[in-house]
């Protein structure tokens, strides 16, 4: 089901298999895939995790929605080829300093909080791809206590130790 999402979305922004608009070497690329993966690990995104998504790339990179749309489609595409998370995080790990990182890495929680709900697997993805990031088990926590706590009550942490 979602390979054919992943499909949907590319054969839409770029039919005919186009060349992507990002390169590989882009960060912006490497992190909205990153976003992307989270996205899909419990299934079909939901409107709500879908809206955040497309929120966080236009906000966070400045983008108009169209742009916003193809960098999306362009990332499904290559999380959909990837087979670790090390391709991206390396990639931003040359082009963003601690800060960047960090942000990335809140920007991943807010996408597992999208939904109302934390899994197990999206508290794991996001510690491994924190992990690979440079960023710190204290503030990889401390960044999802703030998340959280902007997301409010409704919130069901399903995830082990965290």
């Amino acid at each position: 089901m979602l390979d054919g999402l992943r499909q949907f979305i590319a054969d839409i922004v770029a039919p005919h298999g186009q060349d992507r608009a990002f390169g590989d070497s882009d960060y912006r690329l490497a992190a909205t895939a990153l976003l992307v993966h989270v996205v899909s690990l419990d299934g079909q995104p939901t409107p709500a995790e879908q809206r955040k998504l497309h929120n966080l790339i236009e906000s966070h990179f400045k983008l108009d929605r169209g742009t916003a749309d193809r960098l999306i489609a362009d990332a499904t595409e290559v999380e959909g080829e990837a087979v670790d998370l090390y391709h991206f995080t390396s990639v931003i790990m040359r082009s963003l300093d601690e800060e960047g990182r960090k942000r990335i890495v809140q920007m991943m929680w807010e996408l597992v909080y999208a939904d109302g709900q934390v899994t197990e697997f999206e508290d794991n993805v996001v510690w491994r791809a924190s992990d690979l990031l440079g960023v710190s088990q204290r503030d990889r926590i401390d960044l999802k206590h703030a998340v959280a706590g902007r997301a409010g009550g409704q919130v069901t942490d399903r995830a082990l130790g965290s």
